[in-house]
């Protein structure tokens, strides 16, 4: 069993002294998003194939790697480093720690570990389509080396989501667009040329028709990247989270509503107020990570 940790919020971030207890004590309890029902996940070394960690800030994780890996655990990082400005992401790292984060990474356990996201990509009047592929092309330089993929995808605006969207813009004075097919085609075909003088390959997180220009079709979970990590096959079969998503099976062991990174745009947070109370009741030492009497329910479903 490959476990995600986590794309309903970012466990390296914040939730590692969690994961690391629930690590060395061999389970952990999930909460169903829909019925707040409770679930044992095991976590032993013969229980877990490896780990797929989603974060927007490794820092306070990377000590907590080395005796993951110490423990004969492989993983794989999906590291979103985005450099958009405070008014989409308030409390986010600037994107050039989480670049020195990813080379750290990658020069201790080898450059397959860590997949850059460039996602979701938000477009507004401060950040262009033009902008971004300024943004993203400084980006593909400093990452060099680190990363061999960048996986991208366009920001889906749920009804909760355009209403954050919406406030956000009204208290904050800046205007977001919808960009059409055609102009977000035309960004990927940019930012894949971009992408392979950097020598990575870009792929579209479950959004096939704009993979173009010799984009790919992401596998976040991915068993064959995990494998090149371990150094022995991993067996999984694909099953994707959501229609177009060809992500590998997986459990994930997060909780929607938990993340206080403060992203205007994210799928998972539908109450930033209620994502900063469920962080500040957190218990290292429980069993799960928030239970859904904190978070409350979400019905987003995020494709990996």
């Amino acid at each position: 069993m490959i476990i995600s940790a986590s794309y309903r919020t970012d466990i390296p971030a914040f939730y590692g002294e969690w994961f690391m207890a629930r690590l060395r004590e061999g389970h952990c309890k999930v909460s169903n998003p829909y019925n707040g029902t409770e679930n044992r996940v095991p976590l032993g070394r013969d229980d877990v194939d490896g780990f797929v960690f989603w974060t927007k800030n490794l820092g306070p994780f990377l000590p907590h790697l080395e005796e993951i890996d110490a423990l004969g655990y492989p993983f794989i990082i999906q590291h979103t480093i985005n450099g958009y400005p405070r008014e989409l992401e308030g409390r986010v790292v600037d994107w050039r720690d989480s670049v020195e984060q990813a080379h750290a990474v990658a020069e201790r356990y080898g450059p397959r570990t860590v997949v850059w996201r460039y996602d979701p990509i938000v477009v507004t009047n401060t950040m262009t389509l033009e902008q971004h592929i300024t943004r993203f092309n400084a980006m593909a330089r400093a990452l060099e080396g680190a990363v061999d993929e960048v996986v991208v995808s366009f920001a889906q605006m749920y009804q909760k989501t355009t209403t954050n969207m919406n406030r956000a813009a009204a208290e904050q004075g800046f205007r977001w667009f919808d960009p059409s097919d055609w102009s977000k085609r035309e960004l990927v075909s940019d930012l894949v040329q971009v992408a392979a003088e950097r020598r990575m390959q870009l792929s579209v997180c479950s959004q096939k028709k704009y993979a173009v220009g010799g984009a790919q079709e992401a596998a976040c979970v991915d068993a064959y990247r995990l494998s090149d990590v371990a150094g022995y096959p991993i067996k999984a079969k694909r099953k994707g989270n959501r229609e177009g998503c060809c992500c590998f099976e997986s459990r994930d062991i997060g909780a929607y509503n938990s993340c206080p990174h403060g992203c205007i745009y994210c799928y998972a947070v539908e109450d930033h107020a209620r994502a900063e109370k469920a962080y500040e009741a957190r218990e290292d030492k429980g069993e799960i990570l928030v239970g859904a009497g904190v978070t409350g329910r979400n019905e987003q479903i995020r494709g990996g």
